[in-house]
């Protein structure tokens, strides 16, 4: 999986304002994965990785008590608007960086918990042992992200259209188990959700993506833009329901483990 980091921040910072209206996803999955904790256990410093607009802050502050919140994101309007709407909420930080080159100490986190972020990452080991050295010893690693099924339909009708790759791939929860294992980690569990979500149209899913600032999860690999009459080709071919909507899959996976 190929990210552009430089264009996913430009995506997010772009998408904040309209973000809230088009993140039900998002809150769905986010209180999913606290449904998985025992909140009342996450104490000390508690850090939201890739924080987006401040839902999943908000509900740790809301259901846990931590000494400190840390809340990180890669966009900083994404972060400035968390910090707007929780301006009075304490004790709560911030910090504008990339989940891929963390400026945080060593063992100075007692747990990390991120909705719908790490997908973003490409080098996932490499995030999952950055993240083992910041947890202090026996730290929570809580996350969500998105498996291969993800968009699955949307894949199936460009490979109809073209041979490029349009859609970015995901870790299986096999891969994220085995990354998790080999960094060291204990008492892992990995499992996974399918949502399946109707659309109006295949644009109306295409357009939320967009306000997600997930549109980048359409690939880069493309070397020329997208025409109109492929775009055309593409929505004939996307498979519709009887009364003709659109479904667009996306499977979830979660892990809990122990640093």
């Amino acid at each position: 999986m190929r990210v552009d980091k430089t264009a996913i921040k430009r995506a997010f910072a772009a998408a904040n304002s309209g973000y809230d209206q088009a993140a039900s996803l998002q809150r769905t999955v986010g209180l999913s994965l606290l449904n998985k904790l025992d909140l009342q256990q996450l104490n000390g410093t508690v850090l939201d990785l890739g924080c987006g607009t401040g839902f999943l802050t908000a509900a740790l502050l809301q259901h846990s008590t931590p000494a400190t919140m840390l809340a990180l994101d890669i966009a900083l309007p994404m972060l400035l608007t968390t910090k707007a709407k929780l301006a009075t909420q304490q004790p709560l930080a911030y910090l504008c960086a990339d989940a891929e080159h963390l400026p945080l100490a060593t063992q100075s986190i007692d747990s990390v918990v991120s909705n719908l972020a790490l997908q973003w990452c490409p080098q996932l080991p490499t995030v999952f042992a950055d993240l083992k050295r910041i947890l202090k010893t026996n730290g929570l690693l809580a996350f969500s992200t998105f498996g291969p099924q993800t968009l699955n339909e949307l894949k199936t009708a460009w490979a109809s259209v073209d041979n490029y790759h349009h859609v970015n791939d995901f870790y299986s929860p096999e891969q994220l188990q085995a990354f998790l294992h080999a960094t060291g980690y204990r008492q892992i569990d990995i499992t996974r959700q399918v949502i399946v979500t109707p659309y109006a149209t295949v644009l109306d899913l295409m357009h939320e993506l967009k306000q997600l600032g997930a549109h980048h999860v359409i690939s880069q690999r493309k070397p020329h833009l997208t025409t109109k009459s492929a775009l055309h080709a593409m929505t004939a071919a996307y498979p519709k329901t009887a009364n003709g909507q659109v479904l667009a899959t996306f499977e979830i996976i979660y892990g809990v483990a122990r640093g």
